[in-house]
């Protein structure tokens, strides 16, 4: 899918050049991934402490059980 996008070309250009790779395109997609990848750890991170378990669970028992 073709897009034209009006970017900070500084900001473009010290990506490219931190990133060491080839093109634009290529910095591009990488930022959006990292930007994806972040924000999905945000959200995970956002669940520690709200799950509730069971302080007596035995995970060791379970591991000896048969179906």
């Amino acid at each position: 899918m073709a897009t034209n996008l009006a970017l900070d070309d500084e900001l473009l250009e010290q990506a490219v050049t931190l990133g060491g790779l080839k093109t634009k395109k290529a910095t591009v997609t990488l930022a959006l991934k990292e930007f994806i990848q972040r924000r999905e750890a945000e959200k995970l991170i956002d669940t520690f402490g709200t799950v509730d378990f069971d302080a007596n669970y035995n995970y060791k028992a379970e591991r000896n059980r048969h179906a």
